[in-house]
């Protein structure tokens, strides 16, 4: 692989025809989804940091990330989908309508005692399989959670602290969903995944509203710095689950005048990229040995996929030192900036705002977004250092080094 981005602009996503469908993405659906994470006692929406001065250096109007670091105290922002799906399963099991369930419902002995033991199963690069496994320990119930070859440790053993049995094989991540999907079927499980096939899409449309929370809360905390809508909203991609559900719910409530989008992907692992270049679902094989572990997925989520086809604007393949660079910019602010530690998949986006707005051989994606001195720019920091080890390499000893 090189180490050069490449960027293809999605010129159809301005055209009204033949859209794909966001009503599950909704406003009202979304708030559904929101006030049942608002019944966990450990709910509280995580910060959107405002970056006014690194924004005037990069010269354009403000930057906002979003820190999904405190979400629940899992550094992470997966355990909404996954508590999410979870709920909504439950829910169907009792007959009841997600609303009126709660936290503490679902941990009820009563609710325990009409669903029984439920063993839920996943693969995950890390932070996926720990909120599933989080939420299955809250309900008193397992979780058997696979990772793929080259995991961190530090990952896996955070997820074996809920009580879950996990394991890293020698599979890639593709191959390790597969392998989820034959052991729930051969052992009675219910497997929690978030990419559809067929036969399997409400759980991972489930998880998609359920990661919608975070820019619902992104979009109230925008208002209150008197923001009423962001220009750009830029969003990494993995099998494309939450960047279909950020760009879902943008295309819903904003509709015609949604800001301008871009998903960022590593180069290794970029299936939405090569998806958006054929023009049809493309897939990624082999090791896929990134350093944006949450990224690295082969097969898009079909669902993700026809959101991010008909709405979003640009996709862009960024080498691991993007990331590294993002990593780095979060982390070290200017004076009256806030500081944000934020992990390899997480910074990816701040990686490519840097890039495109200081590097003259990226003038054309720059231009193609329409940055400018006006631009407020609004970024999702999915994690935080859940493998604090690689976060000190990178920020501390400057591990994948970024020349323009």
């Amino acid at each position: 692989m090189g180490n050069e981005m490449k960027w293809i602009r999605n010129i159809k996503a301005r055209l009204e025809d033949n859209k794909a469908s966001v009503e599950a993405l909704n406003i009202d659906e979304i708030r559904k989804v929101k006030n049942f994470h608002k019944s966990f006692p450990m709910y509280f929406e995580t910060p959107l940091v405002e970056l006014k001065n690194l924004a005037g250096y990069l010269g354009i109007s403000n930057i906002f990330v979003k820190d999904e670091s405190y979400r629940f105290g899992l550094n992470a922002f997966k355990v909404l989908g996954g508590s999410y799906a979870i709920g909504k399963y439950v829910a169907e099991k009792l007959g009841v309508d997600i609303s009126d369930l709660t936290f503490e419902k679902m941990k009820g002995s009563d609710t325990r005692q009409k669903i029984g033991q439920i063993t839920f199963t996943t693969a995950t690069d890390g932070n996926h399989g720990r909120g599933v496994a989080w939420a299955a320990q809250q309900l008193g119930q397992k979780a058997v959670v696979y990772m793929p070859k080259g995991s961190s440790e530090i990952r896996l053993n955070n997820i074996r602290a809920t009580g879950a049995e996990a394991y890293i094989t020698d599979l890639n991540y593709d191959d390790a969903v597969r392998l989820s999907y034959e052991n729930a079927k051969k052992h009675g499980w219910q497997i929690i995944q978030d990419t559809a096939w067929k036969g399997y899409k409400n759980i991972p449309l489930w998880i998609m509203q359920g990661y919608a929370t975070m820019l619902l809360e992104s979009i109230g905390q925008l208002k209150e710095k008197g923001i009423d809508r962001p220009t750009h909203v830029f969003i990494q991609a993995g099998v494309g689950s939450l960047a279909g559900a950020v760009q879902g719910l943008i295309a819903a409530y904003y509709k015609e005048n949604r800001p301008i989008s871009a998903v960022v992907e590593p180069n290794k692992a970029d299936c939405m990229y090569r998806s958006a270049v054929n023009g049809k679902i493309t897939s990624v094989g082999g090791d896929m040995d990134t350093i944006m572990a949450g990224l690295a997925c082969g097969e898009p989520n079909p669902i993700g996929w026809n959101i991010l086809d008909s709405y979003c604007d640009l996709f862009a393949s960024c080498p691991d030192n993007i990331a590294a660079l993002g990593m780095r910019v979060l982390g070290n602010p200017f004076s009256g900036d806030e500081k944000v530690i934020s992990g390899e998949s997480g910074a990816v986006t701040m990686g490519f705002l840097y890039a495109v707005t200081t590097n003259e051989k990226y003038k054309d994606v720059k231009d193609a977004l329409e940055l400018d001195e006006n631009s407020k720019v609004l970024l999702i920091s999915t994690e935080g250092d859940t493998d604090p080890e690689n976060y000190r390499e990178i920020v501390w000893n400057g591990k994948y080094p970024y020349m323009k």
